[in-house]
């Protein structure tokens, strides 16, 4: 079914992986696609237009519309650029999936404020870059859709991700304000945390036989099992979806909790630090959170 047929979407980071499934998977649902890519390595250095050439070649070669952008999410000047080669190239823009990214994981009692910032950067700043270029647009026309990959290691943790895991659920926080402010103009905002073997989960480490054991899951996890779901979010049939959150693993899709009060207690005097330790703390404990990683909560086998 074209079910984005004469919409026009932009995806970030979509030279390879899972933002060259994306394109590919718009494109064949009938949209013209704005292949944005600034051809980095997994931790952002160097840069080449070869990876988003590749992705224009096998759209084309499937009768697909597309152009490629080459300017930087991290950078506003960067983000109205790529809105803008949408509306140059096709005369409009429709969609975003925010997808760019880059990784740099270290323990984070090691980790630099390098580090930290350029993932910020490309991730959080970047995702609000590109959606607040296209919000004006989507705001006029009164029609416009965001899908914001996401991560598990946001929504509930991992080791040596402080700084990706921080900017990824910056992004779920993000993607709900955009739905909040800007429902009233028909605009959409929702949030695929994807489970794929692609570049940013090849460098998962490989220490133990459980992180082994998630690897073999991952590698069963194509980056296209994520798209449909995508496709589905920036089209029409979604008008009613808004401010959600979505996980999809292999064949797999599941709608993920945000945060709501779990228990409560409460004193007529107040509390001290006293009696909260005595009695607040031992009656709240009980739904107090685990410490755990993604693959203690997702430990079962895909199908």
């Amino acid at each position: 079914m074209v079910i984005l047929e004469s919409k026009v979407i932009v995806v970030t980071g979509a030279g390879g992986g899972i933002g060259r499934a994306m394109a590919l998977e718009m494109a064949r649902a009938g949209a013209a696609v704005v292949i944005n890519d600034v051809g980095v390595s997994l931790g952002g250095e160097g840069g080449s237009s070869s990876p988003a050439e590749e992705t224009l070649k096998l759209i084309e070669a499937e009768g697909g519309r597309a152009v490629i952008n080459t300017d930087s999410v991290a950078e506003w000047s960067g983000a109205q650029h790529i809105i803008a080669c949408a509306l140059d190239s096709f005369g409009r823009i429709d969609g975003v999936v925010n997808n760019a990214g880059i990784i740099r994981d270290v323990i984070f009692h090691k980790m630099s404020p390098q580090d930290w910032l350029s993932v910020i950067q490309v991730h959080l700043n970047g995702s609000f870059f590109v959606s607040r270029a296209a919000a004006e647009h989507f705001r006029q026309q009164e029609s416009g859709a965001f899908v914001h990959m996401v991560s598990a290691s946001g929504l509930i943790g991992n080791v040596g991700q402080a700084n990706y895991s921080a900017a990824k659920l910056g992004i779920v926080a993000l993607s709900k304000s955009i739905a909040l402010d800007m429902q009233r103009f028909n605009v959409r905002s929702n949030c695929i945390a994807p489970f794929a073997w692609s570049r940013m989960t090849s460098a998962i480490a490989q220490t133990s036989p459980q992180e082994t054991a998630r690897v073999g899951r991952l590698k069963q996890m194509t980056p296209e099992k994520n798209t449909p779901l995508a496709a589905y979010l920036l089209s029409d049939r979604a008008k009613d979806v808004n401010g959600q959150v979505f996980t999809v693993r292999r064949n797999e899709v599941m709608l993920m909790s945000q945060s709501r009060p779990l228990r409560s207690v409460q004193q007529s005097e107040g509390w001290s630090p006293l009696s909260i330790a005595e009695h607040a703390m031992p009656a709240l404990a009980d739904g107090f959170t685990p410490l755990q990683v993604s693959a203690d909560v997702f430990c079962w086998d895909p199908v």
